[in-house]
């Protein structure tokens, strides 16, 4: 079976525990005393900045996972870091709002207006902001967007990019009628048109395969941001950005970000030595290391030597703390850092159970359904995530988060019948004994997880002990992250697993892949892409290209919602709850936290006065 090369930025997204901190400045003054922001069940957790109450100036330190191998987020070797440095120094058209709706940042552009529905063909007419330049003082053009839209349209084979949604549907992009409009012409409807041009890059970053495939590191490039790059030390682990001096829009407040590779593990001792401001702690906390085995001698009743002095046996070590206990001792120890925040709140990523249509008892549609109906999804939303003090809120949607414009709980849409019911139609039978059986074999599902993490561990335990109560036995996989996605989910070496999905404004473009029908190569050989549950229909496939190509924004949601009724139908996988975001943030510093759907608004991030 043939599958689709998987990139950089494709395993961090499954797999990746949040986003992404030194700092000797003065200006914080003495530590006070810990405080915790309030657990939220929506997505995001920051708190307002008040550009007057934040002083001019200072330092900031921010952790990054590691120096991005490129910051140009369109490149198979992209990811997360590469995504935040680049909402600092790139524009974005538009930007998402609490909710995740995109709407236009003024910095960049004044105003946006499409065609409306019905209107053929869909035109899009974009007011740039006249005062927006880049960093040798060209305003941004035409030129931008249409060499943009020649990189990533994939009508050329010689651009290595990853596919960037939309960008196939433009038929052109020309000036207006003066040098600040923009019109983009479609030749086919698209209704999540806002994404695209976020971020833009100049017309010298990806006019031609040559400069677009290039690794956009190192100083020297262009870039309209309220921060310049300074720095870009890919050894020494750091990247430095400074005030544009050619910003048009409110000052930012701080003179300088000093971004830090910073290894999960060590991020808790960075912030409590005062060496990290802005801290991402998901990874920290949940794949926190267990403490290391100690051998104690035995006691000597009469007071003497001890076994191990005396050339006796020697005591065995004792058992190093499980994966939970460790992770609570870790978010504890964050909780109790002096003059550290801990923000938490719900990603933009939603986690699920997926189960695998090609394997096993898992190929009879019924069995899958019996399985989503068996599974308490409120039970495992409060396993997984009250021991990080988030609600356990289930998720009801494939396709949104909960307090995304449109979401829409739609899991009644699953068969009616109880689990025992459907498993007994599809002959899998409680003879004696706790576990069902057919032909003899007993109805045991293999369980992958990500290798490590003690979220994933609460959620197997609770997802096997539903299961069990049905007769079904699970046994636990787990993998590392590097060999996750390739060996087991991409080759199809699982029954049932377990990761997370990204989600955003663009759910009919962003989401389609993990749900499209399995087409088969020239060879006859499936072809599964990154639908890892290998299970789908045509309807679903119209649905979502339908969904797409909807203008109106409420016929739009309609033809979403009944998708996801579709997937739940299919039995193909089953919305568990959003990942958590823990991000430690040193007190006095404004404007950062967990930031879900948003990104910073770096010219507001700083110090308090």
């Amino acid at each position: 079976m043939r599958v689709r090369q998987l990139t950089v930025a494709a395993v961090a997204l499954l797999l990746a525990a949040g986003l992404g901190g030194c700092s000797d400045d003065p200006a914080r003054g003495p530590s006070a005393a810990p405080a915790q922001a309030d657990p939220s069940a929506t997505t995001g957790d920051v708190r307002p900045a008040d550009r007057g109450a934040v002083r001019d100036g200072g330092t900031l330190h921010w952790a990054l996972d590691g120096v991005p191998a490129t910051l140009n987020v369109y490149q198979r070797d992209a990811g997360a870091d590469a995504a935040l440095l680049a909402h600092a120094l790139y524009p974005s058209l538009f930007r998402p709002d609490e909710h995740g709706r995109l709407v236009p940042d003024p910095d960049y552009l004044v105003g946006a207006e499409s065609t409306p529905p019905g209107q053929q063909p869909q035109v899009v007419t974009y007011r740039l902001n006249p005062h927006a330049v880049w960093s040798d003082g060209t305003p941004l053009s035409a030129a931008d967007l249409t060499a943009q839209r020649a990189a990533l349209s994939g009508l050329d084979p010689a651009y290595r990019g990853t596919r960037a949604a939309g960008y196939d549907a433009i038929d052109s992009v020309t000036p207006g009628g003066d040098p600040h409009e923009v019109k983009v012409t479609f030749r086919r409807p698209y209704a999540e048109w806002r994404a695209l041009f976020g971020p833009l890059y100049p017309a010298a970053e990806t006019s031609g395969p040559e400069a677009f495939n290039r690794a956009l590191t190192g100083t020297g490039h262009l870039s309209a941001g309220p921060y310049a790059l300074t720095r870009y030390d890919a050894e020494g682990g750091q990247v430095t950005l400074e005030r544009n001096p050619l910003w048009w829009g409110d000052l930012p407040k701080t003179d300088r970000i000093d971004f830090l590779a910073s290894a999960p593990e060590r991020r808790l001792d960075a912030l409590d030595q005062g060496r990290l401001d802005v801290a991402p702690l998901t990874a920290a906390v949940d794949r926190a290391e267990p403490a290391a085995p100690t051998a104690a001698p035995p006691a000597d009743p009469s007071g003497g030597a001890t076994a191990a002095r005396t050339g006796g046996a020697a005591a065995p070590p004792a058992p190093p703390v499980p994966a939970p206990e460790a992770a609570a001792l870790a978010l504890r120890r964050a909780e109790s850092l002096p003059g550290v925040t801990v923000h938490r709140a719900s990603a933009a990523s939603l986690t699920q159970l997926t189960l695998n249509a090609t394997r096993g008892p898992l190929t009879d549609p019924t069995v899958r359904k019996a399985i989503g109906r068996a599974v308490d999804r409120r039970r495992i939303a409060e396993a997984a995530l009250g021991p990080l003090g988030l609600p356990g809120a289930p998720l009801g949607s494939h396709l949104l988060a909960a307090d995304q414009d449109g979401y829409r709980d739609d899991s009644a849409a699953t068969a009616p019948a109880e689990p025992a019911r459907l498993l007994d139609e599809a002959g899998w039978k409680l003879a004696s004994g706790a576990t069902r059986t057919k032909d003899g074999k007993e109805l045991a599902l293999g369980l992958l997880v990500p290798a490590g993490s003690a979220i994933a561990r609460r959620t197997a335990d609770a997802l096997a002990a539903d299961l069990a109560e049905y007769g079904v036995v699970v046994r636990l996989q787990t993998a590392p992250a590097g060999t996750f996605v390739q060996d087991h989910l991409a080759a199809g070496d699982y029954d049932l697993a377990l990761f997370s999905w990204p989600v955003g404004p663009s759910p009919a473009a962003e989401q389609r892949a993990a749900y499209a029908k399995p087409r088969p190569d020239p060879d006859g050989t499936p072809d599964v892409g990154a639908n890892y549950g290998r299970s789908g229909t045509e309807e679903i496939d119209r649905l979502f290209d339908r969904a797409a190509a909807e203008l109106d924004p409420a016929a739009r949601l309609d033809l979403l919602q009944e998708a996801d009724v579709r997937i739940w139908q299919l039995g193909h996988s089953v919305p568990l709850y959003q990942r958590p975001e823990l991000v430690g943030v040193r007190t006095g510093v404004t404007g950062v936290g967990a930031f879900g759907f948003g990104w910073p608004r770096f010219q507001d991030v700083g110090w308090k006065r």
